[in-house]
């Protein structure tokens, strides 16, 4: 290909690219003292663009389509998200949305409802879990080509505003219309916190957004008043999110003046040490964090802060490795950029942002593979981290910087049960189909459990229940493979008991099941009864 060629190939992305680089800094560093030479020569190049490019240009598709290109050579986590995308991406975080109080999965090419959300709108319209939908307002919902984010989206909408949806029930022969009007529907960051034993309390936390600090706070406190004298704090497939409710949740465990976490930047004006206010009520309890490759920012942070202050033990396997703190900027059209503005350390002086190579996101995301490729999910020797960056704990214990945090005890992905016929039962959502359907045809009998113990009683035996679900397996045109089936035997029926408790008595009584068998919660458990998991008080040091 000519020179030539090759130059007009990659005009129009040069041009963007300075068209976004104009608008970009114009937008945030444009003005009085602060413009720069440089600064007024891409706004110059903008103008000539604008006025005599040879082709006319969308200059909204430009810019959307180039932004990100634009970032891409920053690092991983500085990111661009467009007006449109924007509510999706903070609904995670913000706490609340405004819907119809649902949660569904599609099945068969229908939508099914799992769980009425309690005092929500569709309560409140008359909705039932096993309702299936199959129109909203004009638009059918029935059918493969119906994707669930454009069900969340006709579904969800302005307070206040009216949705009509078609339902087809079990047992009634007609088609029922509700007219639901949409309100805020809470985002739970919580899925369960009940109690292990007499003993030890288990909370899941799934991200840290607006409200997890009270809702984790009205959690810890529920479980001690059941008697709890230890705590599981399970922050596996955790993300991240907001930095402050990580540090004041973990300033529940810490006695005063420990470090929680401090932030570097480029302005050192802006630089922070973060410490205890020695209010918290559990400075002395035994505490076990799981983690997993997963577990990422303010996890990590949590995370950190623990092992580092010696207050309790890390099990699980080496979190993700995101030591970046980004700042949200709002764009002149409501879309958002969120900036890398810091790095933050955990209380020895570890970084754990694991490497990155500017402009090469691919690898960055794909280094969690690598890990599970070169073995590490099963052995900690194969774990790539920086030994030569040495750090030591408040107790004199050496951790390592670069790469995320090891735990301190190491437990393997746990692969019990998962072979190529199980993934693909997985794969084909067979197991969640079957216990949706198992609730829906027995869900006037299930739903008169309130606890797990009281559904679990009104289930068949496990033999019986595998026996069940391997007819629905062949009925659904998949090839029994007996074998493999019976080497899956203990995981599919534990599957299949949690879905189903999940079906009825929602998320929480999902983990009461299917953590039984969950060898790092049973790791966690051994090491709070062994006194492994003991906080070590500054008296102690």
């Amino acid at each position: 290909m000519s020179e030539k060629k090759i130059y007009g190939r990659f005009l129009p992305l040069i041009g963007a690219c300075v068209l976004v680089a104009g608008m970009w800094l114009g937008y945030c560093l444009a003005g009085g003292d602060r413009t720069t030479v440089t600064q007024r020569k891409l706004a110059r190049v903008l103008e000539i663009i604008e006025d005599d490019y040879v082709d006319a240009l969308n200059m909204d598709s430009v810019v959307e389509s180039a932004i990100p290109l634009l970032l891409a050579n920053l690092d991983p986590h500085s990111v661009y998200i467009s007006a449109d995308e924007r509510a999706d991406a903070n609904l995670r975080l913000d706490g609340s949305f405004s819907g119809i109080g649902i949660q569904f999965q599609q099945l068969n090419d229908t939508v099914c409802v799992v769980e009425v959300i309690s005092g929500g709108p569709s309560e409140k319209a008359g909705l039932k879990a096993g309702d299936r939908i199959i129109a909203a307002g004009d638009s059918s919902l029935v059918g493969a080509d119906v994707h669930p984010d454009d069900v969340r989206a006709l579904l969800r909408g302005a307070q206040g505003s009216e949705i009509e949806v078609s339902v087809v029930r079990h047992g009634v022969p007609d088609v029922l219309k509700f007219h639901i009007i949409r309100n805020s529907v809470p985002v739970e960051s919580i899925d369960a916190a009940y109690m292990v034993d007499d003993a030890i309390g288990y909370v899941k936390v799934n991200t840290f957004g607006r409200n997890t600090y009270a809702d984790f706070l009205q959690d810890v406190y529920g479980l001690h008043r059941e008697g709890a004298e230890a705590f599981i704090i399970d922050l596996r497939g955790n993300v991240g999110g907001y930095m402050d409710p990580a540090i004041m949740m973990v300033n529940e465990f810490l006695p005063e003046r420990s470090v929680i976490v401090a932030t570097k930047g480029r302005d050192v004006k802006e630089n922070s040490v973060v410490l205890s206010d020695g209010t918290g009520n559990f400075d002395d309890v035994p505490v076990v964090v799981l983690i997993d490759e997963f577990s990422a920012s303010s996890s990590e942070i949590f995370s950190g802060a623990i092992q580092d202050n010696d207050r309790g033990l890390i099990v699980g396997r080496r979190s993700f490795g995101k030591g970046l703190v980004q700042r949200s900027f709002e764009l002149p059209d409501s879309s958002e950029l969120r900036l890398t503005v810091q790095r933050y350390y955990t209380p020895s002086g570890r970084c754990i942002q694991k490497d990155y190579v500017r402009g090469d996101n691919e690898a960055y995301e794909s280094e969690i593979l690598e890990r599970y490729n070169h073995g590490e999910n099963f052995t900690p020797d194969s774990a790539h981290i920086k030994t030569g960056e040495l750090f030591t704990t408040v107790g004199g214990r050496t951790v390592y910087g670069g790469g995320g945090i090891m735990p301190d005890v190491f437990v393997p992905s746990d692969t019990a049960g998962v072979n190529k016929f199980y993934l693909e039962l997985a794969n084909a959502s067979l197991l969640n189909r079957f216990a949706f359907e198992y609730v829906d045809l027995n869900r006037s009998e299930l739903s008169k459990a309130e606890t797990t113990d009281e559904l679990l009683d009104m289930l068949p035996s496990d033999g019986v229940l595998l026996s069940a679900f391997a007819s629905y397996v062949k009925q659904n045109g998949v090839r029994l493979r007996y074998y493999y089936l019976n080497n899956s035997r203990r995981l599919i029926v534990r599957q299949l008991k949690a879905l189903i408790a999940r079906d009825v008595l929602g998320i929480q009584a999902y983990y009461e099941i299917d953590n039984t068998d969950d060898p790092a919660v049973i790791e966690a458990v051994k090491q709070i009864k062994s006194g492994a998991a003991s906080a070590i008080l500054p008296s102690q040091q």
